[in-house]
């Protein structure tokens, strides 16, 4: 773990960046002063992060990678399902970050950003008849909001929550009204958000969350129920 974190270290400090490789082997052996199997340990721990990937061949080697939320997310299933955690928490869960993020989108959001949310509501209600276009758009709807919040913790956090809610589709559908009623919400966020009202978006956010809480209390309470194990749906 040491010898992980003076790689991750001299990652940052050389400034690699993805796609860069890392040096050979015997180099790092002579600048980390480890056995080959202390070595090989690390850089297969940090793989497992996602930090790196291991090229196998003449020219391969450790390479850097740039990390996304697969670790997190998997990390949270295995302590949520041991702790036998349902479905619900995760709703719970969202139902205090995304107003949040929401509040900070508000003002922090790019003109451009903007512009990405707005085409993502066009497409959402031109697809109102597709449920699998429509459960793609509406999460990248979340995730938008989420990276346009510029709280890369808050970025990390929904990715991960919303990986392991995806798991309760099996258990949860939505109607066309159920559809056009999650567009309606997206419209009212989006406006509060190019009106750059912190407070409307914080409360037409958690408006929104709530609503599908009470739909899903109403309509699929056994997927609510239903524990969080890895596997059934999330990474």
């Amino acid at each position: 773990m040491l010898v992980a974190q003076r790689i991750v270290a001299d990652i940052q400090r050389n400034g690699n960046n993805a796609g860069d490789r890392l040096p050979h082997e015997k180099v790092m052996l002579e600048q980390y002063q480890v056995g080959r199997g202390t070595l090989r340990e690390s850089l297969r721990f940090l793989e497992l992060q996602g930090l790196i990937s291991l090229k196998p061949g003449p020219g391969g080697g450790p390479v850097v990678e740039q990390p996304d939320g697969t670790g997190l997310e998997t990390a949270l299933v295995l302590l949520l399902q041991f702790e036998n955690a349902p479905f619900r928490t995760i709703v719970e869960a969202r139902a205090g970050l995304e107003p949040m993020m929401a509040r900070l989108a508000a003002t922090r959001l790019t003109d451009d950003e903007l512009v990405e949310i707005k085409r993502n509501l066009d497409r959402m209600g031109e697809h109102l008849d597709d449920e699998s276009v429509f459960l793609e758009v509406n999460q990248e709807f979340h995730d938008l909001i989420a990276h346009g919040s510029k709280n890369v913790l808050f970025t990390h956090l929904i990715d991960a929550v919303a990986g392991i809610l995806e798991g309760s589709v099996v258990g949860i559908t939505y109607t066309q009204p159920r559809r056009q009623a999650t567009h309606a919400a997206h419209v009212r966020v989006y406006n509060a958000l190019a009106a750059r009202d912190p407070q409307g978006a914080a409360d037409a956010m958690r408006e929104h969350i709530s609503e599908f809480t009470h739909h899903a209390e109403r309509k699929f309470p056994d997927a609510l129920d239903a524990p969080i194990s890895w596997g059934n749906g999330s990474s």
